[in-house]
């Protein structure tokens, strides 16, 4: 099978690219621009059976440890949509988008992978946005508008464009840290990056078999 491995920064999946697989890999760049970008235009030089997006992620809930492996069954773009009168509404509330208009489903970007179903991990809903804040006004926003468990810059781009290519797609993030922590010493990235990398090998022996 091919297998591509996508990541927004080198940090993230340092370990995998150090033991030199064979298997390809992308950095696209922080954020869903870029992600979008740089996947679409790598998809262009070849064709792949199975992408899987690896990253840490902040977390919104203390029922997930700092350093804990996830999977991501649906994502979306949090913060696409319009402030009024001290309220966030979403294109599809202000009728600028159809929430049930492909690929979205309920304004959702679902994953159906088989391998949801068959894994340990746990499978959650995540957020996506563009800026990263320490506002505990829009930690609360995200976490209860729409019930997410986890925060990323890229998850919901990745979807978009696997959705759009119907190429079949995981996404794979470890928690570093709680949403809205800017301070890094409360972080526990090294040991994310540890995890994270060790579910990935679980996954890419399943994509072998």
């Amino acid at each position: 099978m091919q297998t591509l491995v996508v990541s927004a920064t080198e940090l993230e999946i340092a370990p995998f690219i150090a033991e030199q697989t064979g298997i390809d890999h992308l950095i696209t760049g922080v954020g869903a621009h870029a992600c979008m970008y740089h996947l679409q235009n790598h998809l262009r030089k070849g064709k792949y059976e199975l992408i899987i997006q690896a990253g840490i992620a902040g977390s919104f809930e203390d029922e997930l440890s700092l350093a804990e492996t996830v999977l991501v069954e649906k994502d979306l773009f949090a913060d696409l949509g319009v402030f009024e009168q001290g309220e966030f509404k979403t294109l599809f509330e202000m009728g600028f988008a159809d929430r049930n208009e492909w690929p979205y489903r309920e304004g959702w970007l679902v994953n159906e992978h088989a391998f949801l179903a068959k894994s340990k991990l746990k499978k959650v809903a995540a957020a996506s946005v563009n800026s990263l804040s320490d506002s505990s006004h829009l930690t609360a926003l995200y976490k209860n508008k729409f019930n997410v468990a986890i925060e990323s810059m890229e998850g919901a781009a990745f979807h978009f464009i696997c959705l759009q290519e119907k190429i079949p797609f995981l996404q794979l993030r470890s928690v570093s840290n709680k949403v809205g922590e800017r301070d890094k010493s409360k972080w526990k990235m090294k040991e994310a990056i540890q995890n994270l990398h060790q579910e990935l090998k679980v996954l890419i022996q399943y994509a072998e078999k």
